[in-house]
C-alpha cells in the first residue's frame, strides 16, 4: 500500500539536513543524560533514537501508560525501542483523576502534559537525571498547543526546535537511518477526540479507539473518529476520500460505529487535517 506521506522525498538540502542532525547530536550530548517522553510518532522515535547515537545507555525513553494512549501505539513503540536498542519504560500517569482534564476545556492538553512531566520529575529526582526532552519539532509552534506550556514550566527541552528541525526534515532524517517511522501517519491522544467543552471519559475515549482500529483494518492510513454525542464524524486523508464514499465502504461504516452506540455516522468531506476541533477555538 502507498504511503499518505510523499515515498519520493520533497526535495530538502541534504547537507543542511546532515548539519542539523549533527548540531542535534551534539546538542544531546552536552546533557550527558536524558529522558525522553517517547509516545513512538515519528518525532519523539527520531529523537529517542537520536539521543541514543549520542547518549548510549544514558539515554531512556519513557512512555505514558494512559488509557488516552492507543494500545496499538504502545505496541509500535515497544516494538520500535527493541528493534534499535532503545531502553524503553512506561510510567503511569494519572489525568483522569484531574478534574480539570476530564472538563475538556481548550487547556486540556496542559494538564495532560503537565500530569506526564510531573512524573518524570520524579523519575529524573530519583535517578539523579537533569534533562527531560520531548518531540516537538519547528512546525508544531504556530498551532495551538497548550502542552508547550507545561513543557515550559517543567524545563522540558526541545531539541529539535533547537536543531530547526521541520517535520518534513525529521521525516527524511528519519528515512535515511532506515527507520521504519519516517512516513508513519500523524497521530495524537484519543482525548483528542473529543470537541472542546464535552467531558473526557475513559468510556468514551474506548469507543473512539474501538472505532479507529477498525478503521485501520479496513486499511485506512491516516484518520480520525471525532465523538460528537450520538454523532461521529469520521476524517479520513483526501487522498483515501474516494475509497471511504464508496457505498460498501459507507456501509461498513455503519457496522463498525452503530453497535458503539452513535445513532448518525457521518464522513467529513473536508477529509483528516491536523487538530480540526482547533478550528472551534481560532475560527
Amino acid at each position: 500500500m502507498a504511503s499518505l506521506v510523499q515515498l519520493v522525498p520533497p526535495p530538502i538540502n541534504e547537507p543542511d539536513l546532515r548539519f542539523k542532525q549533527a548540531a542535534l547530536l551534539e546538542i544531546l550530548k552536552d546533557m550527558g543524560q536524558v529522558i525522553v517522553a517517547y509516545s513512538g510518532g515519528t518525532d519523539s522515535a527520531y529523537l529517542a533514537w537520536a539521543a541514543v547515537q549520542a547518549l548510549g545507555p544514558n539515554a531512556v525513553a519513557i512512555t505514558a501508560d494512559s488509557a488516552s494512549i492507543p494500545a496499538s501505539h504502545k505496541r509500535d513503540a515497544e516494538d520500535f525501542a527493541a528493534q534499535f536498542g532503545i531502553r524503553h519504560e512506561y510510567i503511569e500517569t494519572f489525568e483522569f483523576d484531574n478534574p480539570d482534564y476530564i472538563k475538556n476545556d481548550k487547556n486540556r492538553c496542559f494538564h495532560c502534559k503537565d500530569e506526564l512531566f510531573s512524573r518524570l520529575d520524579k523519575v529524573c529526582a530519583e535517578r539523579g537525571v537533569a534533562n527531560v526532552v520531548y518531540g516537538v519539532n519547528v512546525d508544531d509552534l504556530g498551532d495551538w498547543r497548550p502542552g508547550q506550556g507545561a513543557a515550559l514550566a517543567h524545563n522540558v527541552k526541545a531539541p529539535l526546535v533547537e536543531a530547526g528541525l521541520r517535520k518534513s526534515e525529521i521525516r527524511e532524517l528519519s528515512r535515511l537511518a532506515g527507520l521504519p517511522t519516517w512516513d508513519r501517519p500523524a497521530a495524537a491522544c484519543l482525548s483528542s477526540r473529543i470537541p472542546y467543552g464535552t467531558e473526557v471519559t475513559k468510556e468514551r475515549i474506548k469507543t473512539v479507539e474501538d472505532g479507529e482500529e477498525s478503521l485501520k483494518a479496513l486499511g485506512f492510513r491516516q484518520f480520525r473518529t471525532r465523538f460528537h454525542g450520538d454523532l461521529v464524524r469520521i476524517e479520513v486523508a483526501v487522498e483515501e476520500l474516494a475509497k471511504a464514499l464508496e457505498p460498501e465502504m459507507a456501509a461498513k461504516f455503519v457496522e463498525i460505529f452503530k453497535p458503539l452506540g452513535f445513532h448518525y455516522v457521518t464522513l467529513d468531506l473536508q477529509g483528516y487535517r491536523q487538530g480540526s476541533l482547533n478550528e472551534a477555538i481560532t475560527s
